[in-house]
Parts: C-alpha cells; structure tokens; sequence
C-alpha cells in the first residue's frame, strides 16, 4: 500500500528530470511536499494526447473512473493491485491508454509494534534521488457543474524484503530506463504490466521518523529526519565547546 508520500522537488526540477513540458500550463504550484496525503491536487507525467511527447499535469489522488456517477469512489482507489488492473472495472480502461508517472523522492509506512502502536518509517532510494511510481490516471466530468476534474492512482505490487517487515504491499517504482516504455501506447494483449514488480531491496533503504507524520497538516522537511539522528548542537552548547 501507499497512502502517503514525499516530493521535495518543485514542478521545475520535475519537469527538468522527467524531460516533461507544460509546466507553465499547471494551475497549481506543485511546490515541495513533504506529507503528500490522498485527495491532494498533485503533478504527474504523462503523455500529451496531441503531441505525444510528456507533459507534467496536475491531478487529484484517488482515481475517479470516466463512468463513476459521483466522487465518492477516490476515497478508496489511491491505490490500485498490479495483479488484477486488466480485469477490475475500475482501473482496465486506464492501464489500456492512461498510464503516467507519479514523481515521489520517499514514501511512508507504518510497522506495528503491539496492538497499540505504529512507528513510521520512510523508504527511499539509497542515492535519494526523484524516483516514479507506477500510475494510472482519469477523467471524470460533472455534468451538473460543467466541470473536469483529472484523478490519479499508484499501482501496488507484491513487497520486496526491505518492506516486507511493514506490509503485504508496495507501490510499484518504475527503472527510469522503462518510463517509456510504461507511457507508450501498446496493444491491449501486450501491456507493460510486467514492470509492475518488486523494487530491488538493496537499492532502497528504510528508516524510522517521528509520529508527526500521522497528521496531514504537518508538512516540513523535519518530517524526514531519522528518528535516532542525535540532535544538533545548540549555539550556546557550540560555544562552550570551543571554550
């Protein structure tokens, strides 16, 4: 699963390195963030339907199906299984035509302790670097309001042994050699769904950070810092020391 995650580039550096454009075209920002929870408005790359070549758009998280008669369902498709994306009704149009990249740095998972209680961690690449999670993205059109609204969702395959401790899922993170390969048009009985694999364990790594993460309205680089990182030294604390 992945219910929350991480993006501490802005849309120009994701732009930079997904070699995406229209980022003057996004309505929001897409400034860093650092507690990225479900239903916020987020930038992922696709493919532009005229040019083919990638775009950065801006969707919500929770993928709302073009047929869904309200909003309701993105509450619960943040997230969509690798295994069966061909054959649930929500998701087999979009993996067919719709597949985009979700820019994240790290990702958050919570490891159970006893009945009462979870420690957060983050997960990231070893070199800390932007990495893609597999997506699908919609359309949904109110009609009432004369209104579209872009939605998206993280694929979720099997987990690998670093995450195995935490959970039974993890979100698919695509080798950048394969984003095109993800995003490219492909016939229905080839589809690129053999990406959707375990990340290699011993190029990702995993540490504990504070509870402050539980709470969405909490979004500061501090949310990142290792737990057991010893706290810096104060000025007075620096001053004694050269005393």
């Amino acid at each position: 699963m992945c219910g929350r995650y991480s993006r501490r580039w802005d849309k120009q550096r994701i732009a930079e390195a997904f070699q995406a454009g229209n980022v003057d075209g996004l309505v929001y920002e897409a400034d860093p963030s650092y507690n990225v929870a479900p239903q916020t408005m987020q930038p992922v790359v696709r493919l532009d339907a005229d040019t083919g070549a990638r775009e950065l758009a801006q969707m919500r998280w929770g993928l709302i199906p073009f047929w869904a008669k309200d909003t309701k369902m993105a509450y619960s498709t943040i997230n969509a299984r690798a295994e069966t994306l061909t054959t649930s009704p929500i998701y087999r149009e979009a993996v067919k035509r719709r597949r985009c990249l979700v820019p994240a740095d790290s990702f958050y998972e919570w490891q159970k302790l006893d009945a009462k209680t979870k420690q957060p961690y983050a997960i990231a690449l070893k070199d800390q670097e932007i990495f893609a999670f597999a997506g699908l993205w919609e359309t949904w059109k109110d009609k009432a309001a004369d209104l579209s609204l872009h939605t998206f969702t993280i694929i979720t395959t099997d987990p690998n042994e670093l995450m195995e401790p935490f959970h039974n899922r993890m979100p698919a993170i695509l080798d950048p050699k394969d984003y095109e390969r993800w995003l490219a048009p492909a016939d229905p009985a080839h589809l690129p769904i053999d990406l959707l694999r375990p990340y290699p364990p011993e190029k990702m790594k995993a540490w504990k950070v504070s509870s402050r993460i539980g709470n969405v309205r909490n979004n500061d680089p501090e949310l990142l810092k290792p737990l057991d990182e010893p706290p810096k030294p104060s000025n007075d604390q620096l001053s004694l020391a050269l005393d």
